[in-house]
């Protein structure tokens, strides 16, 4: 049996990238320690097995040394704890695959003579970021009260996040690296990511944080594209820091999602009311510590009272245990791929002009499963 030439640095390396213990790979690579101790090699066969375990390109694993790998975009994260000193394999790999749905929309859509979004870049970072954010809601067509008439917070976000595409922005929500539920993302990690370009931005907002975040989120990432400053997003306590950039898009989102105007002619009504932050979180649909971060913003309270209620509010939300990854499959895909950036994709593919195999490779959908979300779209492909 042919054994290949592998340095134990690499295979440490590579576990370690994954964030896997040696214990829980010895089950299925017995000869792991000796592999990482240089007593043993392992064959081709077991490398690449190894290799799509620790998801790492089997490539990589016969350098001469382990790869400096930086993050693709900026890191506007705040609060930086050990974990984050390197970015997790799933963060990673969930970049490059959204950077390749962009560079492939870019390119179709110049091809087609579409025009540039004049929104994309549109702001400064000398802006009133108030003012960017009443922009950027008539340009989405946001209406005063538009939340009070949608049932539920999810409801909200599905229905924000389609509007957003609607204008030309994809919109994708995933707590997990494509449909692979074994690899989930970390919301302690980040919580979203903006990729701005004239024809084809793109937002990404980490569904496994809690569903009321993620209407913030949807419109902090998008003051990023207003502002076309892309990067990583992760701040805690829903303050941003001190990153001016992060602090101005803040503020837009803020009066995106909960206008000024309107939450003080709400207030007297809810302000002397035990759950008013709540009452507010229904009538904006957000989570209550969005509305009380809001609140504090416009100075109805002080930063003790608001951070009184955030610890509150947070450990309750942690009672209600963990995250579930489920629900219909297909439907799930309107967040995951972004229905307009599918009907692009599976357009292509019927006109020929995209092959069937890299349309699979970009949605995360293969043959059958391919067409039976295509067909969801009301699109007829060949048998």
């Amino acid at each position: 049996m042919i054994r290949v030439s592998v340095k134990p640095e690499l295979i440490r390396w590579a576990r370690e990238r994954a964030g896997i213990t040696q214990e829980s790979l010895q089950g299925k690579f017995k000869r792991l320690s000796d592999w990482e101790s240089g007593h043993a090699q392992p064959t081709l066969k077991q490398l690449q097995s190894f290799a799509n375990k620790v998801y790492v390109p089997l490539g990589y694993l016969f350098l001469s040394e382990p790869p400096e790998e930086a993050l693709p975009i900026a890191d506007f994260r705040t609060g930086a704890k050990p974990t984050r000193a390197k970015a997790s394999p799933n963060l990673i790999d969930t970049i490059y695959a959204m950077q390749r749905r962009q560079a492939w929309l870019h390119e179709h859509l110049v091809e087609n003579e579409a025009k540039p979004l004049d929104f994309v870049a549109s702001a400064r970072i000398t802006d009133d970021p108030a003012e960017t954010g009443r922009e950027m809601r008539r340009t989405i067509g946001l209406d005063d009260g538009w939340a009070e008439g949608v049932s539920t917070w999810q409801d909200a976000a599905d229905e924000l996040r389609r509007m957003i595409e609607r204008v030309g922005v994809m919109a994708v929500v995933n707590g997990i690296v494509g449909n692979n539920s074994h690899r989930p993302l970390s919301a302690e990690e980040f919580r979203g990511f903006a990729l701005a370009d004239r024809y084809a931005p793109l937002i990404f907002v980490n569904s496994s944080d809690v569903k009321s975040a993620q209407m913030f989120m949807l419109a902090f990432e998008l003051a990023h594209i207003w502002l076309g400053e892309e990067g990583l997003s992760g701040f805690e306590n829903l303050l941003p820091g001190d990153s001016e950039v992060e602090n101005w898009c803040n503020l837009a989102a803020a009066e995106f999602l909960v206008p000024s105007c309107e939450l003080r002619e709400c207030w007297s009504q809810v302000k002397r009311q035990q759950n008013r932050f709540e009452k507010l979180a229904c009538l904006f649909k957000v989570s209550p510590v969005v509305a009380a971060r809001r609140a504090m913003d416009v100075m109805l309270i002080d930063r003790n009272t608001f951070f009184d209620f955030y610890g509150y509010h947070m450990s309750r939300e942690r009672q209600g245990g963990p995250k579930q990854f489920g629900g219909d499959f297909y439907s799930n895909q309107n967040a995951r791929v972004g229905q307009m950036f599918a009907t692009h994709v599976i357009s292509a593919a019927l006109e020929g002009r995209l092959g069937f195999g890299e349309a699979y490779e970009l949605t995360g959908l293969a043959g059958g499963t391919f067409q039976k979300y295509a067909a969801r779209l009301n699109f007829k492909l060949p048998c």
